[in-house]
């Protein structure tokens, strides 16, 4: 396993699995017998894998803990997190399982959608496969989406909580929408943990019952959470917490080409502000900026490439809301 050698600043938990997007596809695609795209392309792929990628970049050190198998596109994640530098120390090989290959369907506009392997590894990974030990290795800990790994129920996300706080370390998540029809009182607990929770405003809305995004935003932060920062699109971000709530404008004049990745990008743009000592405003613009540049790309991790992209992208929005 790749160990990077140095301070780990953040230790991220989730899936890291392989990507085929094709785009772009229509929902004529089956209706005809055979279906040409502009591209299809083989590319790493998962959300603790994509905040990985994104945040190694960003200038910081980064461990994974993830579970793939023994196989081609195993083989394809260990070698993108050497040339990353992300320590993989804490990935979990796993011969019985097949590294989950997800294929997304990405529209003209830059929506998508995936289908996927319920037998794969993003569906079989697990409590057992954590070393707990290695948390008190680093300042962060990212669970990069709730729900994402069915078998993370509220009582494994609440060990691993425990043991985060227990090592004074500051918890970040992120959410999907719950592929076994879980409720937001399924969990509870685990959410009184978080310190910075990025759903966007779709998942979030549909998780809590709510409509209107002050109302969603009060009854996340009523479960707990230290910061609510929810994602609303072109609009930006809603941020509540116990100083009250405010927007963060996006960044102006972005057209995306892809979506894929842009919630992962946006976390890691959050969580290196925080590694960086920003205040949660300077974190939500930095997120916003790593997110901007991420859609105008093709992949996940195909914009934010260094630091200076997003830097780049910062003086611009710095220019545009002076």
């Amino acid at each position: 396993m790749n160990k990077v050698g140095k301070e780990i600043d953040v230790i991220i938990i989730g899936a890291a699995i392989v990507d085929l997007p094709l785009r772009p596809v229509s929902k004529e695609v089956f209706d005809v017998a055979s279906y040409p795209v502009d591209g299809i392309a083989m590319t790493i792929g998962g959300d603790a894998l994509n905040e990985s990628t994104i945040i190694t970049r960003l200038g910081h050190n980064v461990a994974l803990m993830s579970c793939i198998g023994v196989d081609v596109p195993g083989a394809f994640v260990l070698d993108h997190c050497k040339r990353n530098h992300i320590d993989t120390t804490y990935i979990k090989q796993d011969p019985s399982l097949d590294t989950s290959i997800n294929v997304a369907l990405v529209a003209a506009d830059g929506e998508r959608t995936f289908i996927t392997n319920r037998q794969g590894s993003l569906w079989k990974f697990k409590y057992d496969d954590l070393d707990m030990s290695a948390l008190k290795d680093a300042k962060i800990l990212s669970f990069a989406s709730i729900f994402n790994n069915p078998l993370f129920d509220n009582q494994a996300m609440v060990s691993v909580f425990k043991k985060a706080k227990e090592e004074g370390m500051m918890i970040c998540a992120d959410m999907i929408n719950p592929r076994l029809n879980e409720k937001i009182d399924d969990i509870a607990e685990a959410l009184s943990y978080v310190d910075f929770f990025f759903p966007n405003f779709e998942e979030a809305s549909a998780l809590t019952g709510e409509t209107r995004e002050e109302k969603v935003a009060d009854k996340l932060y009523g479960y707990g959470i230290k910061n609510v920062i929810m994602k609303i699109g072109r609009r930006g971000c809603y941020i509540r917490n116990s100083e009250g709530s405010m927007i963060v404008p996006a960044c102006k004049g972005v057209t995306a080409i892809d979506t894929i990745g842009a919630g992962d990008n946006f976390a890691s743009g959050f969580i290196t502000g925080l590694l960086e000592g920003k205040d949660i405003r300077e974190c939500a613009v930095y997120a916003n900026c790593t997110a901007a540049v991420s859609v105008q790309y093709v992949g996940a991790t195909g914009g934010v490439t260094d630091k200076k992209i997003v830097d780049e992208m910062l003086a611009k929005y710095r220019k545009d809301y002076q």
